[in-house]
């Protein structure tokens, strides 16, 4: 699927992460997503599932652990909440 914005104008903020992840990446000084991750951030996002292939050291892994991350946080009940979430797992017999 082509890209409908120029490489230029897109940005992490522009992709819909949370703030706390675009501060991360500013601190450890990333300025731009890749092409990989320009199209892959925002369909993860939505919840869709993709396949995406590009060569070593473009930014896959990051293109797919940016969503989920913010997927978390995004999960996760705001600091002073007394709310605790757990994961259901299932009992094992022993």
């Amino acid at each position: 699927m082509p890209s409908r914005t120029t490489p230029a104008t897109v940005t992490f903020s522009s992709l819909g992460l949370s703030g706390d992840l675009l501060k991360t990446l500013t601190v450890l000084g990333y300025e731009e997503p890749t092409p990989v991750q320009r199209e892959s951030i925002p369909l993860i996002l939505t919840g869709r599932d993709i396949l995406a292939q590009a060569a070593t050291g473009t930014g896959k892994t990051a293109a797919f652990a940016l969503p989920m991350l913010h997927l978390l946080a995004a999960a996760e009940p705001a600091p002073g909440k007394s709310e605790t979430r757990r994961a259901k797992v299932p009992a094992t017999r022993g």
